[in-house]
């Protein structure tokens, strides 16, 4: 079964299926369209002695960071959201960074997660694009199982402690003609980068969100 075909089927699928199938090693991919319905999160996994200030940055920083969860230190279970969850083997791919420089990527944290571990789930522009696809609205990177385009910008967020760097933005291009539609749409997604700020080109017209 192709990726395409898999994606279809994980559509309708729950989300505690969907994790089952990811933590079985079985969708080791992006879960953009997957488990349709209902929000999706980025994962941030720090030791104790940083998650404060970075729980400080998030509350600083609430539009390219809007915190949905943060686990217990020590503990990779959701304490508010997906409560079956284990942060250490439900994620398709773990980047691991040490010192700012990316180490390694790997299926599961089981031989690395650490007791002073602290994770953050932070919402995720990919918990709207299935609704933007099923009213139509034409989403390039989305239809050829792409990932979405992603730009640093000049914008600073606020510091906090060591956490500091300007905003990063996605975006997708649209037609002029879907933009309202696309605007009420996300509007209705304010914890997964939804309608904050709009940038409009005519030629060609594009939808910037951050």
């Amino acid at each position: 079964m192709n990726n395409e075909k898999k994606k279809v089927d994980l559509v309708h699928l729950s989300p505690i299926d969907a994790r089952t199938l990811i933590r079985n090693n079985q969708w080791p991919h992006s879960t953009s369209g997957v488990a349709s319905g209902y929000v999706q999160a980025n994962l941030v996994i720090l030791k104790e002695e940083l998650a404060f200030q970075f729980m400080q940055f998030c509350q600083r920083n609430p539009k390219p960071c809007p915190l949905l969860d943060v686990t217990d230190v020590g503990s990779s279970k959701p304490v508010t959201m997906a409560k079956d969850a284990d942060l250490k083997t439900d994620i398709g791919l773990y980047r691991v960074y040490k010192n700012g420089r990316l180490t390694d990527r790997l299926t599961d944290l089981n031989g690395i997660w650490e007791k002073d571990m602290v994770g953050f789930l932070i919402g995720c522009s990919l918990s709207f694009e299935r609704q933007l696809v099923n009213s139509g609205i034409y989403l390039h990177h989305y239809q050829h199982n792409k990932p979405v385009s992603m730009f640093k910008t000049t914008i600073p967020c606020l510091e906090a402690g060591i956490f500091k760097g300007n905003m990063v933005v996605s975006m997708r291009p649209v037609p002029l003609k879907d933009l309202t539609r696309v605007v009420l749409m996300t509007s209705r997604f304010p914890l997964a980068h939804g309608h904050q700020y709009i940038s409009v080109h005519l030629k060609p017209s594009v939808l910037q969100t951050y």
